[in-house]
């Protein structure tokens, strides 16, 4: 097992592409290759970011892919945010991803600050 695969922000990371993914495969048409990709591509973003960071020997090398997780779980909440505004994502479901982000946010702080 990789180091990463012990992570729980890493696990909570997968799980929220998961469910990223799981609404970018009910968005209309027209918004398939716009909000869908760019949502997909930020989520999918967080984990590859973790692992990557965790398998860098350098405390400061892996604090920089920290970082850009951390940015992309910013960039998933920016993108939920419109994905609701354009009537894709009732509010409940947006709550609870909110919710999520801001958990693996935190996680990922705790990680930058190690």
């Amino acid at each position: 097992m990789f180091k990463f695969e012990r992570l729980t922000v890493w696990q909570r990371a997968v799980d929220l592409y998961a469910s990223v993914s799981d609404i970018t495969d009910r968005l209309p048409a027209r918004e398939q290759h716009s909000l869908g990709d760019q949502l997909r591509r930020a989520a999918l973003s967080v984990s590859a970011n973790i692992a990557e960071g965790s398998g860098r020997e350098g405390g400061r090398e892996g604090k920089h892919f920290f970082n850009i997780a951390k940015g992309s779980v910013y960039e998933v909440v920016s993108l939920l945010a419109a994905a609701k505004r354009r009537g894709h994502l009732v509010a409940e479901a947006h709550d609870a991803l909110y919710i999520r982000c801001d958990e693996i946010a935190c996680m990922l702080s705790g990680l930058l600050r190690r």
